[in-house]
């Protein structure tokens, strides 16, 4: 079968897993999400689909045989997934499956693992359970041990124990059985399961149930495009890995940004960048729980930087040194390779980090609903932070686009030290810090002089990606979210328009349209087509926005979700997955096109 992503996450902000529409487990990584995959049949080319006993690894399968036909679909406001399996003679069952989450002994209950539970729904259907967990990168099949009701599967990275109510042999023989009454499998720690499997899952399905949706009625979501917003901002929390409060860019690495291009990268690490956009998404619905978790993060990176330079991507357990290597025992989804483990970019210099963690801060000088709202101290230690800022503003860097073999002064990156000035001028202010915040906001007028100057070509007649340049980049439609230009402002209409015309295909807009490292592009970049949906609606294009938005939407996976790229020819989608910028983007349209609530009183 070729492997394709339509897939359904599943997570509990500790581990996640990718299910495909048979109810089948490709991908997941444990006890990490940058771990070494348990299940990574995702990026195994065709060969964990060889049904030879013994053949594939990567792989969970709980299959019905020959001729089934599948329906698959979330539980309403939850990551919890049904799949329901029907024979050709009409038996069917379904699978549940979905990884615990709730309160438990005053702390949220979150185990590295997974429960699936499957019951008959009609007639008497026969199942084959295949697991088959992958060690080392694919190399080979976990180590197996089993007792009379669970199955040890031993790996390099983790061991994960299986405990069932069925016959452990009926796993372990891959054993065709009839389904006559529900099964359950706890995949979890190496450690003893506690009370009746069926009972205690069932119970772990219900108080799961009941976290997501309680947490899902405490979002500020707009009254059109609900369920795409609810499955968007769910999916945002599946990429959080909350022990440490990080947030990965997606939950993949080395699906290919176009066929066969070589842009494969590894994204199960946390961009300063990334997660700046997936907090400001998650704050306009009020989900600030994420919010205050990720600031504690960046606290720490903000300590071990120590005032001098914070480079742009981190390990979720704030790792500095993500060392980029081929894993060469997978061949790639689709036999793409190579699949990457690591990412070069944390040696990369992007200035517009420091922009991006004094403005994922500042609401925490504003917000009364914080439990742990900023102080003075915080102040001085973001302080660092400008003063980084305001040193680097006008020298070159990589950019947000992360160009591996040139540098320039980008006009995006300046943008953000001017944004990280002036946001502390602001703060200064709110504290009543009076000399501090003219400092800042004297610094601020100071960055904003330079990128009129440097970045305004009046040749063109717009605003440039480099100082000095007349190339376009979609970032550019970012100087009004920064509060940098206003909506009305002609330069902003302008250079909007520019960039419609150098790098609209179609209803998809790139990134940039020079070649790079790698080429030209050969995909759109659906983040930059949501910032261009936004920045149609901020001139009064809206009516243009929302079709535009709406054809977004139709893009989606079965599970309402967008990976990083789509072919510019016939829509497949292509890039990491499911891409957190991509699902902000949607968050933020929707807010914006949507009618208001007082519409329906």
């Amino acid at each position: 079968m070729m492997r394709d992503l339509d897939l359904a996450p599943i997570g509990n902000c500790a581990s996640s897993a990718l299910v495909d529409r048979q109810g089948c487990f490709v991908w997941s990584c444990l006890p990490r999400v940058d771990s070494d995959p348990v299940f990574s049949a995702l990026l195994d080319g065709d060969r964990a689909d060889d049904d030879a006993a013994g053949a594939g690894v990567g792989f969970w399968s709980i299959e019905g045989g020959p001729g089934c036909r599948f329906r698959q679909s979330y539980l309403r406001n939850t990551p919890i997934l049904r799949t329901e399996v029907t024979d050709p003679a009409g038996a069917s069952f379904e699978i549940l499956d979905f990884a615990p989450r709730f309160r438990m002994y005053g702390r949220f209950y979150r185990p590295t693992g997974f429960v699936r539970l499957v019951r008959p729904v009609s007639g008497v259907p026969r199942v084959t359970i295949r697991l088959r967990p992958a060690t080392a990168w694919g190399a080979r099949a976990s180590a197996v041990t089993s007792g009379s009701h669970h199955i040890r599967y031993v790996g390099e990275a983790v061991t994960l124990r299986v405990t069932t109510n069925t016959p452990v042999s009926h796993i372990l023989e891959e054993r065709t059985f009839r389904l006559e009454e529900p099964i359950a499998l706890f995949m979890g720690p190496d450690e003893p399961f506690q009370g009746e499997v069926l009972a205690v899952a069932t119970g772990m399905l219900g108080d799961t149930t009941t976290y997501w949706r309680e947490w899902v009625r405490t979002l500020a979501i707009p009254l059109d495009y609900q369920e795409a917003v609810i499955r968007a901002a769910i999916t945002l929390k599946l990429c959080v890995y909350e022990e440490t409060g990080a947030i990965v860019a997606a939950l993949t690495t080395s699906i290919p940004e176009a066929p066969g291009s070589q842009r494969n990268w590894d994204y199960r690490y946390c961009w300063i960048r990334d997660a700046y956009y997936t907090v400001q998404a998650l704050n306009r619905l009020g989900a600030v729980d994420i919010l205050e978790n990720y600031l504690g993060y960046l606290r720490n990176i903000v300590d071990i930087s120590q005032g001098g330079h914070i480079q742009p991507v981190w390990g979720v357990g704030y790792e500095k040194v993500l060392t980029e290597r081929f894993a060469e025992n997978l061949s790639g989804y689709r036999g793409m390779g190579p699949v990457r483990v690591g990412n070069q970019a944390f040696e990369h210099i992007q200035h517009d980090v420091y922009g991006q963690i004094v403005l994922s801060n500042a609401q925490a000088f504003f917000d009364e609903r914080l439990l742990r709202p900023a102080d003075h101290v915080d102040f001085e230690a973001l302080e660092a932070v400008g003063e980084r800022a305001f040193a680097v503003y006008n020298t070159p860097d990589a950019g947000l686009w992360e160009l591996r073999t040139r540098a320039s002064v980008h006009t995006y990156s300046a943008a953000m030290c001017w944004a990280a000035c002036d946001r502390l001028g602001n703060i200064g202010e709110r504290l009543g810090l009076a000399n501090r915040a003219k400092l800042w906001n004297d610094r601020a007028a100071v960055i904003r002089a330079a990128i009129e100057a440097g970045a305004w070509n009046g040749k063109t007649g717009h605003f440039a990606a480099t100082f000095g340049g007349d190339e376009l980049d979609a970032s550019l439609t970012q100087l009004v979210d920064l509060r940098f230009l206003k909506p009305d402002d002609p330069r902003n209409r302008d250079t909007l328009k520019a960039i419609e015309k150098h790098l609209r295909r179609g209803s998809n807009m790139l990134r940039y349209d020079l070649p790079d490292d790698f080429g030209a592009p050969e995909t759109a970049f659906n983040f930059c087509t949501f910032w261009f949906i936004e920045g149609l609606h901020l001139i009064g294009e809206t009516e243009q926005a929302r079709r535009l938005f709406e054809e977004m939407l139709a893009r989606r996976t079965h599970a309402g979700l967008l990976s990083e790229d789509v072919s510019l020819t016939d829509g497949t989608l292509w890039g990491n997955y499911p891409q957190t910028y991509s699902l902000v983007g949607l968050i933020n349209c929707a807010v914006l096109l949507s009618r208001p609530w007082s519409a329906v009183r």
